[in-house]
């Protein structure tokens, strides 16, 4: 039994959309995002009360990239992980934890955007700050993809599916078009089928706009 625990369009998309491209079967708990995921119940799920967490064979994992590790650890088969000797073993690990280092800074605009309920709490530095460095990751993967149509040379993978997450993510405050391998590469992910599985039904957006600009 795999069950996951997911907010749309949260960090969870990530774990959801591995899911819908290992083709197995699971469960999918939705959630609010909120205080909700604070209560003792989910809490001993995730300690952090954030998403995802995933249930699967007595056991509860949670942090997205652990997740996609074991995933791909348990099915080999799918050819979304690279084995331990495989000559793309280690840049698969490097852009796997990279999409924490892109998600980061989208948490951070996320917080400023949407979290804090008040403008008097938003800071208009932390926004442009956030938003440069959320561009410099941009920058990397741009530059990772000359040559390459995706970010391994052996072909597609789940560190595809991970930083492809913080670039939908990000483009709700920066836009990957000024960035034009990146653009190509995240246009040919967008219409993978698990990507669109994963996508929010209307009316379940985190992101209500589907862009939050830089405040002058």
């Amino acid at each position: 039994m795999i069950r996951l625990h997911h907010v749309h369009q949260a960090r969870s998309m990530r774990s959801l959309w591995l899911l819908h491209e290992l083709g197995v079967d699971f469960e999918t708990v939705v959630h609010a995002f909120g205080k909700n995921l604070r209560s003792q119940e989910y809490l001993a799920l995730n300690p952090a009360g954030r998403v995802p967490a995933l249930e699967i064979d007595g056991k509860v994992l949670f942090e997205s990239g652990a997740i996609t590790e074991y995933l791909c650890d348990l099915y080999p088969e799918s050819g979304m992980g690279r084995v331990a000797g495989d000559a793309d073993r280690a840049e698969w690990l490097v852009w796997l934890h990279f999409a924490e280092t892109v998600t980061q800074h989208v948490a951070a605009l996320t917080q400023q955007h949407i979290a804090l309920y008040d403008d008097t709490m938003r800071s208009p530095i932390v926004m442009k700050l956030e938003a440069a460095r959320l561009g410099k990751c941009y920058g990397a993967l741009d530059q990772r993809l000359h040559g390459r149509k995706y970010l391994l040379d052996s072909g597609f993978s789940a560190v595809d599916v991970s930083c492809g997450y913080a670039v939908y993510s990000g483009s709700h405050y920066v836009k990957p078009h000024a960035y034009p391998r990146l653009a190509e590469w995240y246009g040919l992910l967008r219409e993978r089928p698990a990507f669109q599985a994963s996508l929010p039904p209307e009316g379940a957006r985190l992101y209500a706009q589907d862009f939050y600009p830089v405040p002058e």
